[in-house]
């Protein structure tokens, strides 16, 4: 089973920007479809970005295309969000998920029930 690590997170200004990791160990990520979450305090863990195996991308409706980007690198086991002009409604702790798919077409989701793995989560704080 794979076990996933994020980090990156951190304490950003407003307009600032991050980039969050999220490696795999024990397994591969090359079969898996993987996807970005946050979390508040006293909220639903919501949905940011995933990204399926052949690199197709989906990003929450609100507000993210555009300010987000998903990425992938296989050779190292590693999934990226790169997160430009955050917000202070951007603060959440920020979690990555995977699951593994059949086949290089399956569509990845922003729905955490449709994940198997979770790692332990980074904290992002944007604030001035």
């Amino acid at each position: 089973q794979v076990q996933l690590v994020e980090s990156g997170g951190g304490l950003v200004q407003p307009g600032g920007s991050l980039t969050l990791s999220c490696v795999a160990s024990g397994s591969t990520l090359d079969y898996s479809i993987v996807g970005w979450f946050r979390q508040v305090p006293g909220k639903e863990r919501a949905g940011v970005a995933c990204i399926n195996r052949s690199d197709r991308r989906q990003y929450a409706v609100d507000s993210e295309e555009g300010r987000f980007t998903i990425s992938r690198d296989n050779a190292k086991k590693a999934v990226y969000l790169q997160m430009n002009n955050l917000k202070p409604e951007d603060t959440a702790i920020y979690y990555c998920a995977a699951r593994p798919v059949p086949t290089v077409l399956a569509m990845c989701y922003l729905q955490n029930y449709e994940y198997e793995n979770w790692g332990q989560g980074t904290q992002v704080i944007v604030s001035s």
